[in-house]
């Protein structure tokens, strides 16, 4: 009889074991993607921080370009509001066009090209382009492993068990992946 007993506990043991093993890699890996996308969001709010101050350098020269002033500010609410990966890389999107404008006005204007203030902010702000670049690629490198992890058998049925789901990508919008033009 105590042979008999042994096996079954034994088996319940061993799934226990696997079951705990596995939702302890999941929490893991969704922390990972939690803290991986806690950095974009970091360097996002960055970047917006810095736009107003290079909106304030650049209204001093041109007063008249209150309609890109206006994209900017509208691009920056849209960033303030987003909450998801997806309403994230809209706002950039939206963030992007915005400075493409902007800066498509500072051509127009050589001493403000010149201005310290001015320069030293699109210096800031190139950084953090980067910076921004950096975290999202780790942050897609840990949703792609999270992802993979959730989709894999056995681990997908306890994913499924707790309810982990999927997290999504941050991707760019296509007018971003095409090489702006540049003319001299």
């Amino acid at each position: 009889m105590g042979k008999k007993l042994l096996i079954p506990i034994i088996i319940v043991v061993l799934l226990v074991a696997y079951l705990g093993g596995s939702y302890n890699r999941l929490v893991t890996g969704d922390e990972r993607v939690r803290g991986a996308w806690a950095q974009v969001e970091n360097q996002l709010k960055r970047r917006a921080d810095l736009i107003p101050n290079l909106v304030e350098v650049v209204k001093g020269y041109a007063e008249h370009e209150k309609e890109v002033l206006t994209g900017i500010t509208e691009a920056r609410t849209k960033f303030n509001t987003a909450r998801t990966p997806g309403e994230y890389a809209e706002a950039n999107a939206e963030f992007n066009r915005a400075l493409t404008n902007l800066y498509a006005v500072v051509e127009n204007y050589p001493d403000l090209k010149a201005n310290q203030n001015f320069t030293e902010l699109q210096y800031e702000l190139a950084g953090t382009e980067n910076r921004i670049a950096t975290e999202r690629m780790r942050y897609n490198e840990e949703v792609e492993k999270f992802n993979r992890t959730i989709r894999r058998f056995p681990t997908n049925i306890v994913a499924n068990i707790f309810g982990f789901e999927q997290w999504q990508y941050f991707e760019i919008d296509q007018d971003e992946a095409e090489v702006p033009e540049v003319s001299f």
